[in-house]
C-alpha cells in the first residue's frame, strides 16, 4: 500500500508537535476524548437538524480500552464518523478542523458545544505512540476506511470494514525507556485519573471495562474477579448547576476534594455570565492561608475550563495578585485558542473575563465587610497583608480597587476598623487622617508622639504590618484626607499665635540645640523642641521619605545596601530635663554631652530601635547616678 506524504510544512508542525508543543504527554487522553465528545455533538445536532429523532443523547458514549499484552489504547465514540475525504482532510493536513468548520457553519444554533480542532490535538497521540490508527465510518454510509501512520514517515489509507458509524483510535503505545514509563498509559487507575483531571464534565459518559472484586454468593471469606464497565467521568458540572439547586455542603465538599483544602471556605462565588463574554465562574475565598501563601512557592490562578475541558491548571492572568487567595475555575466557550490548547492566547475575551471577575470579588469582599463583619475580619487576619500588598505594588495603581477593603487598628474603638469609618469619625477642625507604627498595638499606644493628638481626643490608626506604611504612603489621601504620621514635624494642631511663640523659644535655646546635635556626632539630623510631647521627655522622629520603622523594614530585606532615615531628636520644652540641659549648657557642657547621649539612646529604645553599645549605655546611667 502506497505511503502518502504529508505536506513539508506539516510534517514540520508534526515533528513539533510530537516533541515540543505539549509540555505534558498525558494531554493526549484529553484531546482525543474532546474529539470525541465533538464528533458526538456533530451527529446530534446534525440529526436534530435533519428531522432524525431516532437517535438520543443517552444513546452515546465514548469508551477506553487498555490492552496491556498488545500495548494497545483504543478509545472509540459512536459520533458522526469521517468519511475518506475528511479523513484526508482533517488528519493528513494537520491543523485543518472540521470541528471548527462545523462550529462556523452553524454559528446561529443554540446548545452547540464544539471542544476544539481535531487536526491538531489528535496529533498529541504520537507523544506516546509509536503508531496510531484510526478507523471511521459516518453516519449514513456503509464504507468504513482506515487511516494510518507512524509520525512524519506519512500515511496510508483504505478501506475496511466496520459495523457501526463513529471512530475507533488504536495508540500503539511506545516500549518503555530510561527516562519515560509509557506503560503507565495502559494502566486503568492512571486512565481513569487522567479522566477525572481533564474530562470528568464531559457531557457524554466516558467508560471503560474495569476489574473489580467481590463476595462469591454463598461465601463468607472467597471473593471473585469480575468485570464491570463503569462511567469515569461526572458529566454535569456543578458550576453549570443553577446557585439554588446546590446545599452548601456540596459547595463546600466540592471545593475540599477539588482544592486539597481539610476545612470549609469562608466565602462562596458562583457567578454566570452572558454577553460580551461567556462563562461561568466559581470561586472560593478559603478559611485560612495556605503554608505557602506568602512564598515564593504559592502559584496563584484559577483553573480554567472550555466547555468542561481543563486547559490550564492555574490560569495565573485570571487573578490579580492581591486577589491571588482565591481558588476556583472558570469554565467559557469563547475563548481563542492556540494550538496546543494547553497556552492560552492573552486575547480580549481573557481579558474582559479577568476584568469581571476582579469587580465580582472586590463586591463579594465589600458584601461580607458590610453584613458579616466578624467573618470579614476572620478573612482579613490571613489575607489582609496581601490587600496591602496590592495597594503599594505598581505604584498605586490599584488603590482605587482595595482602600475601602483595608482595616486597621484604631486608637479610640479599640478594634478594626475602615478608612471610611474613620473619616465620619473626624472632629471637625482635624485636618489629617494620623497614623502611629510599630511592632505591636501595645507598644504603638505608649509612643510618647501621640500623646498631643489624644489630648484632643484625634483618633489614630496603629499599624503593625511592615507594609503598613509604605501602603499608606502610596495612598497618599483618602476622600481628600491626608494622612500624617504622629512624628511628622507638623501634626496640625497649633494656632498661628503658638507657632510664634514657638518660633521664639526656638531661637533662644538655638545654641543650646546646635550643641546637643553636635555632641551626638551625626547621629541626628537636628535636635528641636517638640510640640507634640505632653508628659515624655523626649522622642524621635524623622525627617524625609523614610521613617524609622521604614527603615526597620527595608535594612531586615536580604541585601548588603541598608538605609539610614535623617532623625530628628525632639526634646520637650516644658519638662523638668529641658530646664536641666538649659542650665547644664550654662555651667557643664561635658555632662550635658552625656545626657544628649542618654536622651538619644532613650528616644531609641522607645522606637524599638537597638542601640549599638548597651553596655555603654549602662555604664553611662551608672555614672550619671554616682555624680
Amino acid at each position: 500500500m502506497a505511503v502518502k506524504q504529508f505536506k513539508a510544512e506539516s510534517k514540520r508542525l508534526l515533528d513539533l508537535m510530537i516533541n515540543s508543543i505539549y509540555t505534558h504527554r498525558e494531554i493526549f487522553m484529553r484531546e482525543l476524548i474532546s474529539n470525541a465528545s465533538d464528533a458526538i455533538d456533530k451527529l446530534y445536532y446534525r440529526t436534530l437538524s435533519d428531522g432524525d429523532t431516532g437517535l438520543n443523547r443517552d444513546d452515546f458514549c465514548i469508551q477506553i480500552i487498555p490492552d496491556k499484552e498488545n500495548r494497545t489504547l483504543t478509545i472509540t465514540d459512536n459520533g458522526c464518523g469521517m468519511t475518506k475525504e475528511e479523513l484526508e482532510n482533517n488528519l493528513g493536513t494537520i491543523a485543518k478542523s472540521g470541528s471548527l468548520n462545523f462550529k462556523k457553519e452553524n454559528e446561529q444554533k443554540e446548545d452547540i458545544e464544539i471542544i476544539g480542532q481535531f487536526g491538531v490535538g489528535f496529533y498529541s497521540a504520537f507523544m506516546v505512540s509509536e503508531k496510531v490508527t484510526v478507523i471511521s465510518k459516518p453516519y449514513g454510509a456503509e464504507q468504513a476506511n482506515r487511516w494510518e501512520s507512524s509520525g512524519t514517515t506519512g500515511y496510508t489509507m483504505e478501506p475496511c470494514e466496520k459495523a457501526d458509524h463513529g471512530t475507533e483510535i488504536i495508540l500503539k503505545i511506545k516500549p518503555n525507556t530510561d527516562d519515560n514509563n509509557y506503560d503507565e498509559y495502559l494502566d486503568s487507575y492512571t486512565i481513569r485519573n487522567l479522566v477525572k483531571k481533564y474530562s470528568d464534565y464531559i457531557r457524554y459518559p466516558i467508560k471503560m471495562d474495569v476489574e473489580k472484586s467481590r463476595l462469591k454468593e454463598g461465601s463468607k471469606d472467597e471473593y471473585e474477579t469480575y468485570t464491570e464497565n463503569e462511567t469515569l467521568n461526572s458529566m454535569v458540572p456543578i458550576w453549570r448547576k443553577n446557585r439554588n439547586e446546590i446545599t452548601e455542603d456540596e459547595y463546600n465538599e466540592f471545593y475540599k476534594s477539588k482544592f486539597m483544602d481539610y476545612v470549609n471556605p469562608i466565602k462562596v462565588i458562583h457567578s454566570s455570565t452572558e454577553g460580551t463574554a461567556t462563562y461561568n465562574a466559581l470561586m472560593f475565598i478559603p478559611a485560612k492561608a495556605p503554608m505557602n501563601f506568602y512564598t515564593r512557592d504559592y502559584e496563584k490562578g484559577l483553573q480554567l475550563y472550555s466547555n468542561g475541558v481543563l486547559i490550564m491548571d492555574r490560569c495565573a492572568d485570571l487573578l490579580p495578585d492581591y486577589f491571588s487567595f482565591v481558588r476556583g475555575l472558570v469554565d467559557s466557550q469563547d475563548l481563542s485558542l492556540n494550538i496546543s490548547r494547553e497556552m492560552l492566547q492573552h486575547d480580549r475575551q481573557l481579558k474582559i473575563i479577568a476584568g469581571r471577575l476582579e469587580k465580582k470579588i472586590k463586591s463579594e469582599l465589600e458584601t461580607m465587610l458590610e453584613n458579616e463583619r466578624e467573618k470579614y475580619e476572620e478573612f482579613f487576619k490571613y489575607f489582609g497583608l496581601q490587600l496591602k500588598y496590592g495597594i503599594y505594588q505598581d505604584y498605586g495603581m490599584h488603590k482605587d480597587v482595595l482602600q475601602d477593603l483595608l482595616l486597621f487598628y484604631s486608637s479610640s474603638e479599640k478594634k478594626l476598623v475602615t478608612l471610611k469609618e474613620y473619616i465620619s469619625r473626624m472632629k471637625e477642625e482635624q485636618k489629617y487622617i494620623y497614623y502611629a507604627s510599630g511592632e505591636t498595638t501595645d507598644k504603638v499606644d505608649m509612643l510618647p508622639q501621640t500623646e498631643a493628638l489624644k489630648d484632643k481626643g484625634y483618633e489614630i490608626l496603629y499599624l503593625t504590618d511592615n507594609v503598613d506604611e509604605f501602603a499608606l504612603r502610596m495612598l497618599m489621601k483618602y476622600d481628600d484626607k491626608e494622612f500624617r504620621s504622629v512624628s511628622a514635624d507638623d501634626l496640625g494642631l497649633e494656632t498661628e499665635e503658638e507657632k510664634k511663640e514657638a518660633a521664639k523659644q526656638v531661637e533662644e535655646n538655638k545654641d543650646l540645640l546646635t550643641f546637643m546635635k553636635d555632641s551626638l556626632d551625626g547621629k541626628v539630623k537636628q535636635v528641636i523642641l517638640s510640640q507634640k510631647l505632653k508628659t515624655h521627655p523626649v522622642c524621635l522622629s524623622t525627617d524625609g521619605a523614610i521613617s524609622i520603622e521604614m527603615e526597620k523594614v527595608l535594612n531586615a530585606m536580604p541585601t548588603d545596601e541598608k538605609v539610614t532615615a535623617q532623625r530628628v531628636l525632639e526634646i520637650n520644652a516644658n519638662h523638668p530635663v529641658f530646664a536641666k540641659l538649659r542650665d547644664l549648657y550654662e555651667n557643664d557642657k561635658d555632662t550635658l554631652k552625656e545626657y544628649a547621649s542618654l536622651l538619644y539612646t532613650q528616644a531609641l529604645l522607645i522606637e524599638g530601635v537597638s542601640i549599638d553599645d548597651p553596655v555603654a549605655f549602662s555604664n553611662q546611667i551608672c555614672s550619671l547616678m554616682t555624680k
